[in-house]
């Protein structure tokens, strides 16, 4: 409820808020009217001695309130007329989808569909990822049964599901006055004004709490570490306007699985100072990944982003993207190979994860062609299959390996895995 009142508070702001940003370098005045677009700003010259700046709605903070020209323009006065920045080019007229889950929904509920982009699942994979990582590391870390297992990954999925929905639609919000002049987000249901501002933030509201009743289904534990992460969620956003590198926000808040699926399988991370060293390699692998694809991804709006003001990582290391691809690359794999050593992984764990990590993040970083955004769409859309499928089918077979050499010494009745989900590790047996 905190964090809504937050949100709620910082859209009514922004939504009142009339950005006067920077004006630099007007043009000669060749016309008697004469608007030269720059930093998001109209400067209208109404005639040969004066000209006002109309001010935009925007949620980016500003800088100076007026641009002057030193030699002929005098007495630059400020207006705040209601004027949008038109489009860079004429969108598309919306057509609803006729193919795909959202499209058998009734008319109304799609845009809502589309806000949690239910349409486009991928980054719902990218969400689940860390999490299936960490379960199977406790899951091999604790011999836990597969049925177990299997009702753990299938609630993170869910999760998964719902929270990065939830992400998207606090993302909208607040970039609900940018989005129409970006090509790939002109048509989302704010942009389009299919949806109002209140109904998506009503809608977060019921998102947040179908995620708190779900993480209710887990251990208490649970609990202490996945709200922590809503904070990461709401100010993503708000890392794009304010610093180049809002992907590593966005890696903090996508890797957060990585801490979950040790206390839902029952280690406490706080006593258990093995598995907590191999969890925090863990995460900080999944950042990495995380900084890496979402880099990829960013260069489908990198003309777009420098005409709007947004920053990425992308805008800043444009020239050397993919040296910075390579060593995220290096960083991610290095991370990884390092979290199963501290959990005592097997050859398979090596095999299995480190090495297909190298080789599907080399082989992406070589293929794509980032000047073109299908080619970018692509690798992202499926790089999610080719390195966590890698990392997954190493570490369910690291599971395996792991539970036939302890079978016959394992030796726990199926009513004990409540309690050891609640407190302590498995006894053996000779």
């Amino acid at each position: 409820m905190a964090c809504l009142i937050a949100l709620s508070a910082a859209f009514k702001a922004s939504r009142s808020f009339v950005t006067l940003g920077r004006v630099r370098n007007c043009p000669q005045l060749q016309h008697p009217r004469f608007a030269c677009l720059q930093n998001r700003h109209i400067c209208s010259f109404s005639n040969s001695s004066s000209f006002r700046i109309r001010a935009v709605k925007s949620p980016f903070i500003g800088y100076s309130q007026s641009c002057r020209r030193p030699e002929q323009f005098h007495n630059a006065r400020l207006s705040t007329t209601s004027q949008t920045l038109p489009p860079a080019s004429k969108p598309p007229d919306y057509r609803p989808p006729r193919a795909g889950l959202i499209s058998s929904l009734p008319a109304s509920w799609i845009p809502y569909a589309e806000l949690a982009r239910l349409d486009k699942p991928a980054g719902t994979y990218y969400l689940f990822f860390p999490c299936l990582f960490s379960t199977l590391m406790a899951a091999s870390y604790t011999h836990a049964p597969p049925l177990a297992v299997l009702e753990t990954c299938a609630l993170f999925f869910t999760g998964a599901l719902i929270m990065r929905g939830a992400g998207c639609t606090i993302n909208d919000l607040w970039d609900r006055n940018l989005d129409p002049y970006v090509a790939r987000t002109r048509l989302r249901p704010l942009a389009r004004q299919a949806l109002t501002p209140f109904r998506a933030l009503t809608f977060t509201g019921f998102q947040l709490l179908a995620g708190l009743g779900l993480l209710l289904q887990f251990p208490t534990p649970c609990l202490y570490y996945g709200i922590p992460s809503l904070i990461l969620v709401a100010t993503y956003p708000l890392a794009k306007r304010i610093t180049h590198y809002p992907q590593f926000v966005l890696g903090l808040a996508f890797s957060w699985g990585a801490f979950m699926g040790f206390p839902a399988l029952g280690v406490d991370l706080m006593s258990d100072q093995t598995a907590s060293k191999g969890v925090m390699a863990l995460y900080a692998s999944c950042v990495s990944w995380t900084v890496l694809y979402d880099m990829i991804y960013a260069h489908m709006d990198i003309k777009d982003d420098a005409k709007v003001g947004i920053k990425s990582i992308a805008l800043r290391h444009e020239k050397e993207t993919k040296a910075v691809l390579s060593g995220l690359a290096v960083a991610q794999t290095t991370l990884l190979f390092a979290a199963g050593a501290l959990l005592n992984a097997n050859p398979l764990f090596l095999i299995g994860t480190s090495v297909s990590t190298a080789a599907t993040l080399g082989l992406m970083i070589w293929k794509v062609r980032l000047k073109h955004v299908s080619s970018c769409w692509w690798w992202f859309k499926y790089g999610a299959w080719f390195t966590g499928g890698g990392v997954s089918l190493g570490l369910l077979a690291e599971y395996i390996f792991q539970r036939d050499g302890n079978a016959r010494q394992m030796e726990v009745p199926p009513s004990a895995w409540r309690e050891l989900i609640y407190g302590h590790r498995p006894q053996l047996s000779s």
